[in-house]
């Protein structure tokens, strides 16, 4: 039998469905899972002088930033961190939100002694205002309004100082937490999510509307079931599964749970006008939601009034709407249940908003000259809030990773050149010692000051240089492969898998095949599995590509094997 032939009969006869009982993909996400304050410094350049409450922080003062969130009615109130980890407040404290053991407004920053080396990895906030933290320890504290116990104390008292969240918590490390308008909910490193506070919508997720006094687990639907991530509206919650599943729960009278009807949820409820549609990440504002999707498409449904949904009109949704992006593929979502305004960032690098901008109805995506959605709400959003902790980036100061960064391809002071394809790359001999054990040991046989190579592209070898100075590759999907064969060859385990993820997050129906025929080739277990999944989860377009039809034999069979296992074919 001839390989089409085979091809098609293994086919034949068979209902592909493109969910796999739940076996979905996992997709990291550097924006919406808590990172460290290092790798923030690496993703962000946005200037924190775009928010007024910094204003008149001194130039010396605001080069040592590196986190901050602006908060408030009038986003007149801003926690941050310094470059040595301090942690200072100022602005109008209402209800003590500002942790300084006072309600004392203040417009000069005062230290939060009680934070300092905690190492912040999330932070949010709510109307009240009350404030939310999560540390690298996976501890929480909480502070300011507590009138419906979002503090998670037990008590309604308000809180002037950050206290420890400790209650169900003790044995779990939090990575994630959410703030609503007077409701809180966190995410562990095992996927479970806890909520506490107001609950007169059903958004704590207890089955009832009693308010929560102390941190719950949110089981019902999510019992046994991993979240990856999760967002806040002002009386609702959202939860993203592993296997790219959304869940929605609390208010939902302008239909921002996208569940197809306007009734609350006490409880966690799948959002089944999302079945076979694989969810990374949800971003709520005051009463919409938005959803991106592991092939970069955005989703939108709630309320409509400001054109927030981004569909052309100011109708409501109560199921999610796939947003017109001319084809670009997004990374990002943005939103703020604090306002009406809609944000995202395209593979590329370009921003989108949408929604209420400065008092204006923006029914489409509009195109802007930012490069950060953070700078979309300092600018436009009522109020200039931030819609997640924001990381900042001095002009003068530059840390040891920023001047290595600097001066890599330099012939300046390089001392040492390779030539690839007939272009030279300049680097240090030294550090190449230092950062790599080929590099050791070629280096210390050799005194050339130009080395060829002849078995790597130019592009390929470049991006692996450059990886040594900097610890980020900077390469399209397909590109990320020819690194991974060159991270197998070198035994670089750690670019070997920054190579993986780059390719998850560039992956589609289109390049699927190659990207799993890649891994294999370079066996690379994880990134097998998770192109596996993405291509069973997609299995209907994947088999219509050139790839499939092009797919090595014996690829091909263990495929169609596999995933008969997990049941992408039904008679």
């Amino acid at each position: 039998m001839q390989q089409e032939d085979w091809r098609d009969e293994a086919i034949k006869g068979m209902t592909l469905h493109d969910c796999c009982s739940g076996e979905m993909t996992r997709f990291h996400r550097l924006q919406t899972h808590p990172v460290s304050p290092d790798l923030l410094l690496e993703s962000s350049m946005l200037d924190v002088g775009k928010w007024p409450v910094f204003a008149l922080l001194p130039p010396e003062e605001l080069r040592l930033v590196r986190q901050a969130c602006v908060f408030g009615s009038a986003a007149n109130e801003a926690i941050y961190v310094t470059v040595n980890d301090e942690v200072f407040a100022l602005g109008t404290n209402c209800s003590g939100c500002l942790g300084l053991g006072d309600t004392q407004s203040t417009i000069e920053p005062r230290r939060i002694d009680i934070l300092c080396g905690k190492k912040i990895v999330s932070l949010s906030y709510g109307t009240g205002p009350h404030v939310v933290i999560a540390t690298a320890d996976g501890e929480v504290y909480a502070w300011g309004h507590n009138g419906y116990s979002q503090l998670g104390n037990g008590t309604t008292n308000h809180g002037l100082t950050p206290a420890l969240v400790s209650t169900n918590l003790i044995s779990k490390r939090v990575t994630e937490v959410a703030c609503g308008s007077h409701h809180t909910i966190a995410l562990t490193t095992e996927g479970e999510v806890f909520a506490w506070g107001y609950n007169n919508s059903g958004q704590v997720g207890s089955g009832s509307t009693a308010n929560q006094p102390t941190p719950r687990r949110v089981s019902s639907c999510l019992q046994n079931k991993v979240v990856v991530n999760i967002a806040c509206g002002q009386l609702c919650s959202m939860a993203v599964l592993d296997n790219g599943e959304t869940y929605g729960w609390g208010y939902n009278c302008n239909g921002q749970l996208g569940l197809g009807n306007n009734g609350n949820q006490q409880t966690p409820c799948r959002i089944a006008a999302l079945q076979g549609i694989n969810i990374i990440q949800v971003a709520c504002g005051y009463a919409h939601t938005l959803a991106l999707t592991d092939e970069g498409f955005v989703y939108s449904w709630g309320a409509n009034s400001y054109g927030q949904l981004g569909t052309g009109n100011k109708s409501n949704q109560a199921v999610p709407t796939l947003i017109n992006m001319d084809k670009e593929r997004m990374v990002e979502v943005a939103a703020c249940h604090t306002s009406h305004t809609s944000a995202a960032k395209t593979q590329s690098g370009q921003v989108l908003m949408w929604g209420q901008c400065r008092g204006q109805a923006v029914a489409y995506p509009h195109l802007t000259h930012f490069t950060s959605t953070d700078d979309v709400f300092a600018c436009f959003a009522t109020p200039a809030v931030t819609w997640h902790l924001l990381s900042v980036d001095g002009d003068d100061y530059l840390t040891v990773a920023q001047s290595l960064k600097r001066e890599f391809d330099s012939p300046e002071i390089s001392d040492l050149k390779f030539l690839v394809d007939g272009k030279c790359i300049h680097v240090h001999k030294a550090l190449l010692k230092i950062r790599c054990e080929h590099f050791r040991a070629l280096l210390n046989e050799t005194d050339e000051e130009t080395i060829e190579i002849h078995q790597f592209s130019y592009l390929v070898y470049r991006a692996f240089l450059e990886y040594l100075y900097t610890d980020t590759i900077n390469l399209p999907p397909e590109d990320a492969i020819g690194l991974l064969d060159l991270a197998t060859y070198y035994r670089e385990s750690r670019l070997k898998r920054l190579c993986q993820e780059t390719i998850k997050r560039g992956i589609t129906e289109e390049n699927a095949i190659t990207l799993l025929s890649a891994a294999v080739k370079y066996e690379a277990r994880d990134l097998e599995e998770f192109c596996f999944k993405f291509c069973v989860n997609h299995l209907t377009a994947v088999t219509q590509t050139q790839a499939f039809a092009d797919m090595d034999h014996d690829l091909l069979k263990n495929f169609i094997s596999k995933a008969s296992r997990y049941g992408a074919f039904k008679n």
